[in-house]
């Protein structure tokens, strides 16, 4: 099991930027996955982007690409989230998320995903 800690989410204005961080433990990453997804109010959880922890594949939503920036940092085990040009339809629950990869499949499938962290709230005000 992996466990999952996010933070970085606050308030920003549309057009602003946030970073959002996720430190895994636990687990030795080589084999594993990270994705971050969303859930509005009212709105399932959807998938926003995922890296492949061996290798650097990455997946992004069609809704945030040229805006969100999925990235790593291996010394640190932590996972990053840059989102820039910031709409208020981006206002969400973030959660980070941890899956077993062996260099093929699907990234942005949530059901494929075991390890969840807590989530960080992420609002971009109009």
């Amino acid at each position: 099991q992996v466990q999952l800690v996010e933070s970085g989410g606050g308030l920003v204005q549309a057009g602003g930027s946030l970073r959002l961080s996720c430190a895994a433990s636990g687990r030795t990453l080589s084999t594993y996955a990270m994705g971050w997804f969303r859930q509005a109010p009212g709105k399932e959880r959807e998938f926003v982007a995922a890296i492949a922890w061996s290798g650097g594949t990455t997946n992004y939503a069609d809704s945030v690409k040229g805006r969100f920036t999925i990235s790593k940092d291996n010394a640190k085990n932590t996972v990053y989230l840059q989102m820039d040009s910031l709409k208020p339809e981006d206002t969400a629950v973030y959660y980070c998320a941890a899956r077993r990869y062996w260099g093929w499949g699907d990234l942005s499938r949530l059901v494929d995903y075991g390890d969840w962290g807590q989530g960080t709230q992420v609002t971009v005000s109009s």
